[in-house]
């Protein structure tokens, strides 16, 4: 299949129209989202002199935080389209690329706070981004905090096909298998929309289960445990089986654990299952099932063939991976987005079969 776009130039031709699932707009400020809220939350954020909502997962300057060549001239990395264009979807050929735009509505304290950002994130990417580039498309940002508010947003931008995706941060204040989250998965479920969890949290508790780290090292290592911890709860409290074709998209969390984390969940499963009767496969085959996770970061050592090969084995699903650059994040070098080692056939699904088939969406731009 054909999927480049009339005149697209890239710089990487294995990438080319491949579907990115997780690209980064920086938000420049609060100002910039002041023209899509109403006259309250206008007159509350200038009065108050309230900014500064970035989620940021390292510190603004810190060489991770954005590639060099990648970081403007002035300004917050991933703010200016025109760079974003070059850069990330002329660069590598992107036929399509998901926004998941990360900015602080999913983690004010005051819920209709919350709810005022997301929803002025999602029209302004609506106005600004996805109507000055066919390419792009994006995921609803949604108040974590409040789910009733959430299932609101979603609602209210369903509609819109070039939103592909929920978004929500990997740690909330409760695991997601809690019934108190199930609203939203019905929601997503209706509308035939992938849930994705990024990296991050609200910040409610501390993201390790001895308390909370002291630096930005062992903050972002601990996050793979995050997801283990998520999964498990949507596993086990049957989310699965109650909303049967919900799809969860793991977005920057990594790959190479999950082998050793199925394998353990089936293990532990085969002797505990009679109090979870309702999950009636094993934890593998249910993740296999519903759950997808982004390429970057992969987290192998550099240049090691043999082990990405030998995870992809072990993780025993080809469809189970999305391409994503991770755009403008420092994640790899040059124009190497994926690692060595992935068989050609595999490249091809993780490119552009594999998101395709995760996003319903996208396919009626492409048909």
């Amino acid at each position: 299949m054909n999927v480049i776009l009339p005149n697209q130039t890239t710089t990487n031709p294995v990438t080319r129209g491949a579907i990115d699932c997780d690209l980064h707009p920086g938000v420049p400020g609060i100002a910039t989202l002041l023209p899509y809220m109403n006259a309250f939350w206008q007159d509350s954020f200038v009065r108050r002199g309230m900014d500064g909502f970035d989620l940021a997962s390292y510190p603004p300057g810190a060489p991770i935080t954005c590639r060099p060549d990648w970081r403007p001239a002035s300004g917050k990395p991933g703010t200016d389209l025109a760079q974003l264009r070059a850069q990330a979807l002329d660069g590598f050929g992107t036929r399509f690329a998901i926004c998941n735009t990360l900015y602080g509505g999913q983690v004010a304290v005051s819920e209709t706070m919350g709810a005022a950002i997301c929803s002025a994130i999602n029209d302004w990417i609506a106005a600004e981004w996805l109507a000055a580039d066919p390419r792009l498309r994006a995921s609803i940002v949604v108040p974590a905090q409040a789910p009733h508010l959430a299932v609101e947003e979603i609602e209210r931008l369903a509609g819109d096909h070039r939103f592909v995706q929920i978004l929500l941060p990997a740690a909330a204040e409760l695991l997601y298998g809690k019934s108190y989250y199930w609203p939203i998965w019905a929601a997503a479920e209706k509308h035939g929309l992938p849930v994705g969890l990024h990296a991050g949290s609200m910040f409610r508790y501390a993201p390790t289960s001895n308390g909370w780290p002291s630096h930005y090292l062992h903050d972002y290592v601990s996050q793979s445990q995050i997801f283990e911890d998520q999964l498990l709860s949507l596993v086990s409290e049957g989310v699965f089986a109650r909303y049967p074709t919900l799809r969860i998209v793991l977005l920057e969390s990594g790959v190479s654990w999950l082998p050793g984390f199925l394998w353990r969940g089936v293990k532990t499963w085969r002797g505990v299952r009679s109090e979870v009767p309702w999950v009636k496969q094993s934890p593998a085959e249910i993740i296999r099932a519903h759950v997808r996770l982004t390429v970057q970061p992969f987290d192998v050592p550099a240049d090691d063939a043999t082990a990405v090969a030998d995870i992809l084995r072990q993780i025993g699903a080809d469809d189970m991976l999305l391409f994503a650059t991770d755009y403008p994040h420092w994640q790899f070098e040059g124009d190497h987005v994926l690692p060595p080692g992935i068989p050609p056939e595999t490249l091809r699904r993780i490119m552009l079969d594999n998101p395709l088939a995760t996003y319903p969406r996208l396919q009626e731009s492409i048909a």
